[in-house]
């Protein structure tokens, strides 16, 4: 085996570029948007071609592990039981396009603008798990491969990875490994990098509220029937107060409090408030009374309306009064908070809330724990070093707001820490029209993550 180099990586990368950007703009022309049935063929399809991809790149005992949702595509290459062996993780599944017409281009339609690659899962996370299997080809063409290393990309991310628990549980012998390799994050800034060491928890509940038993004339009846749609927003605009606080008796109760050491580390992180509304075109910031923007978006728990619908949004106007109304909520969760208890005091507090004159019911989807992640470890250390070695710069560990629920399952079924070293931007436009992502973030992954597997072997012995 010889030692990888700079030069080593980068005439590689240099070399086949352009293939690399050409097989992801494969991955993503198919629409393998997991939360809507009419894609059922091409979620499959695209299982079948990471297979084929992984293959190709000198992976072995690859397979199409069945659930009792999409597969999960597994593969291996193990060079020596001795060493160190890391389990990547990704997903091929991605978030529906809608709304579509606010696509400055087809979203499965992929195009170069900028530097930029344009479509539906460029970053999230097609583009970022394709980085993984492109390092694993560099490295097994080049016999650079420093470890043994294990691929699970499973097709349900978007919707919740329910079956990934089951088939977790099921193969802990098949996924033994020493640590979890995750790029489904991001970082601060092209020359800003970073690693995220913390991820908010999420409870996902929909909800209904009924009133009368079909749609009402509203002149005939409106001031004596209950409206579900003037309802369900009085009753949502109830669940914060003055401050942005959640009013939810008990919500708060098991959230972790920083300390000013805490929070004072965390204001290190660089960041432009002007440039941030700047960027989203606000007029001001909003959020919970007493944190910074940063602390709002990692720190503190939130509850937001994702989704509102009811009555009649054709075009022209129909006066009516609706029969139903309905709202999806997200509740993004901070340590030490739980996904069912919060759910169920929501659902809880929304059926007491509401007046005699409706029926409501509360649906919840689907949820996840938060988790912090050790950033004294030799797997942390090892991606600080690989990526201080490609950007120059040691990358700052940071708490993000998102959420990545298969995290905490990892830790508690296996007993394994994860690495989250993305390469995405906050600006990427991840689950929104025109998501894209960075040809160099790209290209600049594919350079970082054999570096990870060096430095990790090194630091394990």
């Amino acid at each position: 085996m010889i030692t990888i180099t700079n030069n080593t990586i980068n005439a590689y990368i240099d070399e086949h570029k352009e293939r690399f950007i050409n097989e992801l703009f494969e991955l993503l022309r198919i629409p393998s948007v997991s939360a809507d049935p009419k894609y059922k063929k091409d979620v499959l399809r695209t299982a079948d071609i990471i297979k084929e991809k992984l293959i190709n790149a000198g992976a072995e005992n690859v397979e199409i592990c069945p659930t009792a949702g999409y597969p999960i595509v597994y593969g291996e290459k193990i060079v020596d039981p001795k060493l160190p062996t890391v389990l990547v993780y990704g997903h091929y599944d991605v978030q529906p396009a809608d709304p579509i017409e606010l696509w400055h281009s087809g979203p499965f339609e992929p195009v170069i603008k900028d530097g930029k690659i344009y479509a539906r899962g460029a970053c999230d996370d097609k583009g970022q798990m394709y980085m993984h299997i492109k390092a694993f080809e560099l490295m097994m063409r080049t016999n650079s491969l420093a470890c043994n290393i294990k691929f699970m990309v499973e097709g349900e991310e978007e919707v919740g990875s329910d079956n990934l628990g089951t088939f977790v549980k099921q193969n802990k012998e098949k996924l033994k490994a020493d640590v979890i390799l995750i790029s489904d994050t991001g970082i601060i800034a092209n020359h800003i990098p970073s690693i995220t060491v913390g991820l908010r928890g999420l409870s996902y509940i929909e909800v209904e509220v009924t009133s009368p038993n079909r749609d009402l004339h509203s002149g005939l009846y409106g001031g004596a029937v209950a409206n579900p749609i003037n309802i369900l927003c009085e009753m949502i605009a109830k669940m914060k107060d003055s401050n942005n606080h959640i009013t939810i008796p008990g919500f708060y109760d098991d959230v972790e409090i920083l300390s000013d050491e805490d929070r004072t580390e965390m204001a290190k992180a660089p960041f432009d408030i002007e440039e941030y509304k700047k960027a989203l075109d606000l007029s001001d910031i909003h959020g919970e009374t007493g944190y910074t923007t940063n602390e709002r978006t990692s720190i503190r728990p939130t509850l937001d309306v994702n989704g509102i619908w009811g009555g009649y949004t054709g075009e022209g106007a129909k006066t009516v009064i609706p029969s139903k109304a309905y709202a999806k909520i997200s509740m993004r969760l901070v340590p030490h908070q739980n996904s069912a208890k919060i759910t169920q005091i929501f659902k809880e507090y929304f059926e007491r809330m509401a007046p005699k004159s409706v029926k409501v019911k509360v649906m919840p989807h689907h949820g996840g724990e938060p988790v912090v992640t050790p950033h004294n470890s030799i797997a942390y250390k090892a991606a600080s070093k690989a990526m201080e070695n490609t950007f120059g710069v040691k990358p700052i560990p940071v708490r993000s707001g998102g959420s990545i629920p298969i995290v905490a399952m990892f830790k508690t079924e296996l007993g394994l820490d994860s690495v989250l070293m993305g390469f995405g931007l906050d600006s990427d436009a991840i689950h929104s029209p025109n998501e894209h992502y960075g040809v160099f973030n790209y290209l600049k992954g594919i350079e970082t993550i054999p570096y990870f597997y060096k430095y990790f072997t090194e630091l394990s012995k």
